[in-house]
């Protein structure tokens, strides 16, 4: 099995208030993405356990949710793990729209 993809994203929100502004996030990223579907989004106390596909590929992961960060896992099959480096910066870059406050 391989090593799942590790995102690690500070923030000055709170636990709560950064878990309000994750439970429609996933679905509205995943909707700015042509190639990425969610199949499943579940949430859990403060984490969030989700399966997406893209290019016919599902990949699952989950969403720890902190005072101060959001770590995000995911394991990617094979065929996207070519992509590793792009999905590793664009979760990083949508999580951190997200969790900036307004």
């Amino acid at each position: 099995m391989p090593a799942p993809l590790v995102v690690s994203i500070p923030h000055s929100l709170g636990r709560e208030e950064a878990m309000r502004r994750l439970k429609n996030g996933l679905s509205r990223a995943a909707s700015s993405v042509p190639v990425l579907a969610v199949d499943e989004e579940r949430w859990e106390d403060n984490r969030m356990n989700f399966r997406v596909r893209a290019l016919g590929q599902a990949a699952n992961g989950h969403v720890d949710v902190e005072e101060d960060h959001v770590k995000v896992e995911v394991v990617l099959p094979w065929l996207l793990q070519r992509f590793a480096e792009v999905a590793q910066a664009a979760i990083k870059q949508r999580g951190k729209l997200l969790l900036t406050k307004r």
